[in-house]
């Protein structure tokens, strides 16, 4: 992987139109990714457990062993084609667990690639086979069949939902669907500190990310300060040929993304919003744009955007914000901006997430850290070191003497 890690970049570019800086950190990130699941080899293990401690249980010992679950069905989303499929499909080769992939048919060429790499490394032909049908059948036929042991899922809640609906007993799962991740600016914010992260968070991969930044919650006293220079960077972000290494945000990932995104801005408009920026720049480009104070009932304010807009609301006490951030079915990351550790605290103990991030935007992640939604928004706990147990099972042994 390292030596193809040009060949990697430039292809999730070309594919799926990230822009190549970030398609490189991409890579990056899936070559780690690798060394996790490698590194977890070393510690994972079994544990014993104490006996003779009643006088049933006296003269025994007792040890668990780690077993693989069996045959994982790995369903995948283009946003990250090679990422994700790392962390599908690396922890299950870790742990024991044969895979069948399917990946996102808009960017499967990465996946393809990296199954490659892997019978290249000598695993098995049959132990990992990617399949790219021309419809969804086999994506319900894989979550129905009882053969399936673990099935792996990142997109749509709508799927994602349907597809656990329909797992015979005795099948685990792991889904990962998006959200509305909501970001708070509280009164005592250095906006110095806002800025940037809020940029990154809200447009990386023009916002499609499950946990892109899109309801931004501020204090009325930095409302227009904040508004006036969040509008300024976002409108110096770079839109353009996502394979030019100045390029920052490129284009979505389907003509009919681009008009959904334009049709849900021009409703909030409608409805009262103010909009900053914006526009079009080809049928799959959009220009960044912010909609300020949209009504809350408007579909950027309820559903997942998964485009490059973000969402301005103002609000003058923090319970407020609270409640306006936990009101939605969705919850996975959030943040909180403040200069106040109580603040902090406080906020991040009662916004509904799965992870709260103080002082950056939502969508940091490391691949070892546990990556999850709550409510609507997942289901199991994803990032590598976790997966690899969510594809495990403990059997225990006891010895009597």
């Amino acid at each position: 992987m390292e030596g193809r890690r040009e060949h990697f970049g430039r292809q999730i570019a070309r594919e799926g139109g990230k822009p190549l800086t970030d398609a490189l950190i991409e890579t990056d990130r899936a070559i780690d990714g690798v060394r996790n699941a490698a590194d977890e080899l070393r510690v994972m293990a079994g544990q014993e457990i104490p006996m003779g401690l009643t006088p049933a249980s006296i003269d025994r010992l007792a040890f668990t062993i780690v077993e693989p679950i069996g045959v994982v069905a790995a369903i995948s989303a283009f946003n990250h084609p090679l990422n994700l499929i790392v962390h599908q499909v690396v922890p299950a080769i870790a742990v024991g667990c044969p895979v069948i992939v399917k990946p996102a048919l808009s960017t499967p060429l990465s996946c393809v690639d990296f199954v490659r790499l892997l019978h290249e490394a000598g695993l098995p032909h049959d132990w990992c086979q990617v399949f790219l049908p021309e419809t969804n059948a086999l994506a319900e036929a894989l979550a129905t069949d009882p053969r399936i042991a673990f099935l792996s899922f990142i997109g749509s809640s709508r799927v994602g939902w349907y597809l656990r609906s329909k797992l015979p007993p005795g099948t685990r799962c792991a889904l990962e669907h998006g959200g509305a991740a909501p970001a708070i600016i509280d009164r005592s914010a250095n906006l110095d500190h806002v800025i940037e992260p809020l940029t990154k968070g809200g447009y990386y991969h023009a916002g499609q990310v499950c946990v892109s930044t899109q309801r931004i919650y501020v204090h009325a006293d930095l409302e227009c300060e904040f508004i006036d220079r969040f509008a300024a960077r976002v409108g110096r972000l770079k839109v353009g040929d996502p394979v030019l290494p100045d390029t920052e945000m490129g284009p979505l990932i389907l003509p009919r993304e681009a008009d959904r995104v334009s049709a849900w801005i021009d409703e909030a408009a409608s409805g009262g919003a103010r909009i900053i920026g914006g526009g079009r720049a080809s049928c799959t480009t959009l220009l960044p744009s912010i909609v300020v104070n949209p009504r809350r009932d408007a579909k950027v304010s309820t559903l997942e955007v998964f485009g490059l807009t973000t969402c301005v609301y103002l609000f003058t006490h923090l319970d407020g914000a609270i409640v306006a951030a936990n009101a939605l079915p969705l919850a996975f990351q959030a943040s909180i901006f403040t200069e106040d550790l109580r603040t902090a605290f406080d906020a991040a103990e009662r916004i509904a997430a799965s992870a709260v991030m103080v002082n950056d935007h939502t969508a940091f992640r490391t691949d070892w850290m546990p990556f999850a939604g709550r409510r609507e928004s997942g289901y199991g706990i994803g990032g590598i070191p976790w997966t690899t147990r969510e594809m495990s099972q403990h059997k225990m042994i006891v010895l009597r003497r």
